[in-house]
């Protein structure tokens, strides 16, 4: 069951346009009171990814063992089994992917109603809408970044054959090595506008219940006039991963530099085997720590986003006030957000009201 906290008072300065200072403050309050659940949640992917790919590694080292006792390489059967195991890795990955992103939303928008869920409760709350959510995300990634990339390779190829139209001398190569600079520059700088264009899509999905394009069309319109602040929140949150990151891989390099010590004076040929095995090690435990810390920042902050724009751009504060003077009802204005599952929103505290 989910929690929620009718004792706290409302306040008015909950629901107002916030600075992008008072959203990093209460990404970070809401991170704090919440960070169990915000972190399991976060970590399904890379925990489901890890229990399929171990298996599957297993699997695939006995037949590559065999092939090389034999000096030959693996045959056929080798290679199809290779494939169905990257089929399932994908598929499995989409998966939980796509699930912990939208339980994540969902958890966050619940704790920004005065909510509480639980892990379970988030991850189970996704599926009615599993292939909506799913269809956003490739839809999103589609018109986001593999319409560009994909028309920014016929920009390339088209320069590489009129320089080989050119004769392809040393001035010709120079001129088509800097347009294809600047094409891959373009190419990035579009994506990264059409990211932030689209970066409230499943926000608005889950919170209006809208379908994969409309989402993408509703987040466009949000977020006018504000991408510059969450292209600095995203910088932001990338900065905090890469210290994650240097956080984690202080004690790795301890842990090689004595390995790699300890082998050189006993001598032994296998201290090149367990420095990979450490690195590798190493690799997959800062990998699970950033995608369960790291994700659950700039998710919180994206929903705080799109409310603070609902409330800028639509006067959400007022609609929301009206729905808890019980003056809104079934005429409620399209976009209504949806609360969790089988919680009055009427009995919830105001947007944003803290919960510990």
């Amino acid at each position: 069951m989910s929690e929620t906290t009718d004792s706290e008072t409302i306040r008015p300065e909950t629901i107002r346009p916030l600075t992008l200072g008072e959203i990093l403050d209460r990404t970070t309050q809401l991170y704090r009171r919440n960070f169990l659940c915000f972190a399991g949640v976060a970590a399904v992917p890379t925990a489901v990814i890890l229990a399929v790919t171990i298996p599957a590694a297993a699997l695939l080292l006995v037949p590559g063992i065999a092939a090389a006792k034999r000096n030959s390489s693996p045959g056929a059967g080798f290679f199809a089994l290779l494939a169905v195991v990257c089929v399932v890795f994908v598929v499995v990955a989409m998966a939980a992917t796509v699930i912990s992103q939208a339980a994540l939303i969902r958890a966050v928008i619940a704790a920004y109603n005065g909510q509480k869920l639980r892990i379970r409760e988030a991850l189970k709350s996704v599926q009615p809408g599993f292939w909506r959510y799913l269809a956003l995300l490739f839809l999103q990634g589609i018109w986001v970044g593999l319409i560009p990339a994909v028309l920014a390779g016929i920009a390339v190829a088209i320069v590489f054959l009129l320089s080989r139209v050119a004769g392809g001398g040393a001035a010709a190569n120079a001129a088509a090595g800097f347009g294809v600079f600047l094409i891959a520059a373009a190419a990035g700088v579009i994506i990264l506008i059409r990211a932030l264009t689209y970066s409230l899509a499943m926000p608005a999905c889950i919170a209006e219940d809208k379908p994969a394009w409309e989402s993408l069309m509703r987040s466009k319109k949000l977020s006018k006039g504000t991408r510059g602040r969450i292209l600095l929140m995203f910088f932001l949150v990338w900065l905090l991963s890469v210290a994650v990151s240097m956080i984690g891989y202080i004690p790795i390099i301890i842990v090689s530099i004595v390995v790699a010590a300890m082998g050189k004076s006993a001598g032994t040929a296998a201290t090149g085997a367990v420095l990979l095995v450490v690195a590798e090690i190493g690799n997959v435990l800062i990998n699970f720590t950033i995608q369960t810390l790291i994700t659950p920042v700039y998710l919180i902050g994206l929903v705080l986003f799109y409310f603070d724009q609902r409330i800028r751009s639509e006067g959400y504060d007022i609609e929301w006030m009206m729905q808890r003077a019980g003056l809104a009802g079934s005429n409620a204005p399209p976009g209504q957000i949806q609360t969790a599952p089988g919680i009055d929103p009427r009995s919830a505290p105001g947007p944003g009201t803290l919960i510990g």
